[in-house]
């Protein structure tokens, strides 16, 4: 191959390897990103002769050294944000010694590689354009290293046609193809940070997720909205506090305590968003769990065996007022009134004189919340750093505060009264999406209440936060505090067009999330039920596969069967083949290397009588051969694509293939008309001597 040629199809293929490299930019380490550039911009400048390439040894030295380096960074070499810097890393080295062809096409394979991986990675709308983008030009530059001499527009055509060509069929394996029970692309992920609630508070620690936009998850509701002082989204159950932290603790395993519900049934829909968590957020109390792989526990959470880490839907039935059904065990009793000893004794003294002056639990709650709402506190979401008494500090010097400090300080107040009391964390309210027509809760929703047990009422859900600030239960925590928000937040719901537009394309999201990523097993059984199908099955949907497969199969060889079959030659050609079978029955055959010329040669001994009818036919057809190679812009123009030639009259003339003669003389400007053309006819058409 040229050296010119070469250096071209390295350009295009280090292009497609780092496109896949770019991918990644975002989510791995700074290094990796970096050491692939550095390879990158060494191979380019050795491949103008600015610089030496290593040497065996060198290449082998810096191969350990890219392992080592990251084992000691991701702990592993497995797993899916290790194996991508590892296979960025390692092809960044192979660059450096990709001379062949066969290199070149490795190279591109690791591009290609690097694209399936950020698919398996995120699988967002957004990002769906930037995948395509890679695979349009890993394929332009498949094209140019299996043809050096193609253009390079013209392998981004060819690239391009290539993928329209293959959409059909991938539309239709993705919506047949046996989806398997479970994540069948399940691969490692290592530590990522975490954006959600934990099973662990400290009293303002909800405080971190107040300025996050981040949506949590979408509900769709089937019928009314309830309203928004109903809106509580039930998270982890919090029941041990050590001082500074509340925290699940044991006893998940525990029976549930039996409830009866009241009220209206709300049936929904909920798309969560990654989270890495384990937690399924449902409305207050869900009444049974929506998935066999989730747990719905003693205190009503709905606990998966495996981390949110994909966008998940399932549907739910959650009724938003309750009643307990028995009675309040004495182990359940002594786990919600216990604290830790010594710790915050003027909060322990209040509740005492609360509890005297009240005649009963709910006396002491009504009580406790009077204190709350006249005792000068402040909803705020950047309090005061608190003391060692954290409770203390909070009810007797700061008085400002989060959701977390309320709900934190109210339990301990209950508990020190001799009331059973808990903490949930969950989300409180929702953005109404008039494009989807869903909710959307975000990070900065994130709430905490707490849960009292009352007699004759069971769990009873309290709110101290809403005491303290009442909008709270019908606007969000950014809408109450604009200047906790970022300034780009700030600037995006100010203006009315963008957060139209803004909700707009969260609706799209949530459209290719439901439809696309969340396409399932029962997605396609609902699929081929509305193609008619009746009572559709796994083997159901194997033989749809094999049913589409072949089908494409045998439409790719009807197409590779016309496009390979000969095309019918022209008029001259065809003339002149017929002139070639008249002679070869005389016995003049004409050889396959022979043209015109010496044809006319071998046959004028033979037929000298003809000679004047030879000579006028070889004129003429070289003349209409001439005209037949002139340029379209000297034809007749009649509108058709299949005008008259303008040099013999003959239909057709514009797709001439004059291969059978090629031998033939051009005569510059000869052109036929009229009679000429009608001479040329009826001279090839002639029974003379020499024809038959």
């Amino acid at each position: 191959m040229p050296e010119g040629q070469d250096q071209r199809a390295l350009l295009w293929a280090t292009a497609a390897f780092a496109g896949g490299m770019l991918l990644h930019v975002d989510r791995q380490p700074t290094w990796v990103s970096a050491a692939a550039l550095v390879l990158v911009v060494w191979r380019l400048a050795a491949a103008r002769g600015r610089v030496p390439l290593p040497g065996v040894v060198a290449r082998t030295l810096l191969a350990a050294a890219v392992v080592i380096a990251v084992l000691v960074r991701f702990r592993t070499l497995n797993g899916l944000p290790a194996g991508t810097a590892l296979l960025a890393l390692m092809a960044g080295l192979k660059l450096l010694e990709t001379h062949r062809r066969r290199d070149r096409f490795v190279l591109v394979g690791a591009g290609l590689f690097l694209l399936l991986a950020a698919c398996l990675d995120r699988q967002s709308l957004v990002r769906a354009p930037l995948y395509l983008g890679e695979a349009w030009l890993a394929c332009a530059a498949l094209a140019v290293i299996a043809s050096a001499r193609l253009p390079g527009r013209a392998a981004v055509v060819l690239a391009a046609r290539t993928l329209l060509l293959a959409l059909p069929l991938a539309v239709l394996l993705f919506l047949f193809f046996p989806r398997l029970a479970g994540s069948f692309w399940a691969v490692p992920r290592g530590d990522e940070a975490v954006t959600g609630l934990s099973d662990t508070m400290s009293p303002g620690g909800i405080g971190k997720l107040s300025t996050s936009y981040d949506v949590a998850f979408r509900a769709r509701f089937e019928g009314e909205l309830p309203p928004n002082e109903e809106r509580y989204w039930r998270g982890p159950v919090l029941h041990y506090f050590d001082g500074a932290t509340w925290s699940r603790g044991a006893g998940g395993w525990r029976t549930r305590a039996a409830l009866e519900f009241a009220g209206r049934p709300y049936r929904y829909r909920v798309a969560l968003e990654p989270s890495r968590l384990h937690w399924w957020f449902a409305l207050d109390t869900p009444a049974q769990s929506p998935d066999p792989g989730v747990a719905l526990t003693r205190d009503y959470e709905l606990l998966a065996a495996r981390p949110v880490s994909d966008p998940i839907s399932f549907e739910a039935l959650s009724y938003t007022a309750t009643r307990g059904a028995g009675p309040l065990t004495a182990w359940e009793r002594l786990e919600n009134t216990a604290l830790p000893r010594g710790r915050n004794p003027r909060t322990l003294e209040l509740a005492r004189d609360l509890r005297a002056r009240a005649a009963s639990d709910a006396a002491v709650v009504t009580a406790t919340l009077g204190f709350l709402r006249n005792g000068g506190f402040v909803y705020s979401l950047e309090p005061e750093r608190l003391g060692t008494e954290q409770v203390d500090d909070f009810l007797f010097r700061t008085r400002t505060g989060f959701c977390g400090h309320y709900a934190s300080a109210f339990v301990v107040l209950m508990r020190a009264a001799g009331v059973p009391a808990r903490v949930v964390t969950g989300y409180l309210g929702g953005e109404w999406n008039p494009s989807g027509g869903y909710l959307m809760v975000r990070q900065a929703d994130a709430h905490a209440w707490a849960e009292v047990w009352l007699e004759g009422r069971g769990w009873t859900r309290v709110d101290p936060t809403a005491v303290v600030e009442p909008e709270r239960l019908q606007r969000g925590a950014l809408e109450l505090l604009p200047e906790a928000m970022a300034a780009t937040t700030r600037l995006l719901r100010a203006t009315p067009w963008l957060v139209h537009l803004l909700q707009r394309w969260d609706a799209a999201n949530a459209w290719w999330n439901d439809r696309v990523v969340r396409f399932d097993y029962a997605a396609q059984i609902d699929v081929l039920e509305r193609l008619g199908i009746r009572s559709p099955d796994a083997r159901t949907v194997g033989w749809a596969f094999v049913l589409v497969l072949l089908g494409w199969l045998g439409l790719i060889a009807w197409h590779l069967g016309r496009s390979m079959r000969p095309r019918r030659p022209d008029a001259v050609a065809r003339a002149y083949a017929l002139l070639c079978r008249k002679l070869s029955r005389t016995g003049l055959v004409r050889a396959p290397h022979q043209g015109r010329s010496p044809t006319r040669r071998r046959c004028a001994p033979h037929a000298p009588r003809s000679r004047r009818a030879r000579t006028r036919c070889s004129r003429n057809t070289r003349s209409c051969a001439t005209a037949c190679r002139s340029p379209p812009r000297a034809r007749a123009t009649s509108g058709s694509s299949r005008a008259p030639c303008g040099g013999c009259g003959w239909r057709g003339a514009d797709r001439m293939s004059l291969r059978p003669i090629p031998t033939w003389p051009p005569s510059d400007g000869a052109r036929l008309e009229g009679e000429q053309a009608s001479g040329l006819k009826r001279t090839l058409k002639s029974r003379s001597g020499v024809y038959r």
